[in-house]
C-alpha cells in the first residue's frame, strides 16, 4: 500500500510523518531485550515493530510518510518495504539521535508541520498521530506523546528546534523534563497528549504480548 496523503481540504494533510528505524540487524536493534530474546528473535521483533510503526504512520492519513534508516537505506528489509508501501526511505545521519531527529524536522518543516515517530511504541495508534496533527494545525509549535520512561513517543514540531535536541541526554528517564523546560526557555506553546509506553525492557515485552494476546493494542496504564 502507496502512502496516501491526507484529502486536498483537509488541514491534517499538510502534517508530514517521519519515522526513525534501525534495520533489523542481529546484534544492532533491541539490544536491551538480547537476553530474553536472543539476536535472532531481537532482530524479528524490530521487523514487526518497523512495519507497525510504518503502518500506522500511513493509517492516520495524514500527509507524506516517510522512512529515516538506519545504519543506511539499503538494507534488503528496508528495500522491500520501499517496494510494498511506496515510502521513500533516507538515511538517517551520523551524530547522537538529537542530531538526527533535528535533521529530520530541517529537511522537512520547510513544506509543513511534521511528526517524529520512533518505532518501539506499539500501542501508538492513528487517532494519537492525528490528534497530534491537529495541535500543530491549531497553533501549538510543539506536541509530545511523553512515554512511561520519562521520554517520548512522538514530537512534532511546525518549524525546526534545535533548543530541543542539541545536547540532550538521551535514554535517561529526565528527557521529557528536560525538554519541557528547553521548550518554556524558548517560548515554545506545547501541547502534551496521554503519557504511552513503549517495549524496550523484558517487562514491556511482557506486557505488549499480554495486549497482543487479548486482541488488544491499548495503552492501558
Amino acid at each position: 500500500m502507496a502512502t496516501s496523503p491526507g484529502e486536498p481540504h483537509d488541514p491534517l494533510g499538510q502534517v508530514q510523518v517521519a519515522v526513525l528505524a534501525k534495520a533489523p540487524i542481529p546484534g544492532l536493534a533491541k539490544t536491551r531485550l538480547l537476553a530474553v530474546i536472543g539476536r535472532q528473535g531481537a532482530a524479528r521483533l524490530q521487523r514487526q515493530l518497523t512495519r507497525q510503526a510504518l503502518q500506522t504512520a500511513q493509517d492516520a492519513g495524514l500527509g507524506t510518510v516517510t522512512l529515516w534508516c538506519t545504519p543506511d537505506a539499503r538494507h534488503r528489509f528496508f528495500r522491500a518495504l520501499e517496494r510494498t508501501t511506496g515510502v521513500r526511505c533516507l538515511v538517517q545521519p551520523s551524530g547522537d539521535l538529537g542530531a538526527r531527529m533535528h535533521t529530520a524536522f530541517r529537511v522537512h518543516c520547510a513544506r509543513g508541520p511534521l511528526l517524529l515517530i520512533g518505532t518501539d511504541c506499539p500501542v501508538l495508534r492513528p487517532d494519537h498521530l492525528r490528534q497530534a496533527a491537529q495541535a500543530l494545525v491549531d497553533g501549538a509549535d510543539a506536541v509530545f506523546q511523553p512515554a512511561e520512561d520519562g521520554g517520548y513517543v512522538l514530537v512534532g514540531l511546525r518549524q525546526p528546534q534545535p533548543a530541543l535536541f542539541h545536547g540532550m541526554s538521551w535514554s535517561t528517564d529526565q528527557v521529557m523534563s528536560d525538554t519541557r523546560t528547553r521548550a518554556r526557555a524558548v517560548g515554545l506553546q506545547v501541547n502534551e497528549l496521554d503519557t504511552l509506553w513503549d517495549v524496550d525492557r523484558p517487562q514491556d515485552l511482557v506486557r505488549w504480548r499480554a495486549c497482543v494476546v487479548d486482541g488488544s493494542q491499548e495503552a492501558s496504564r
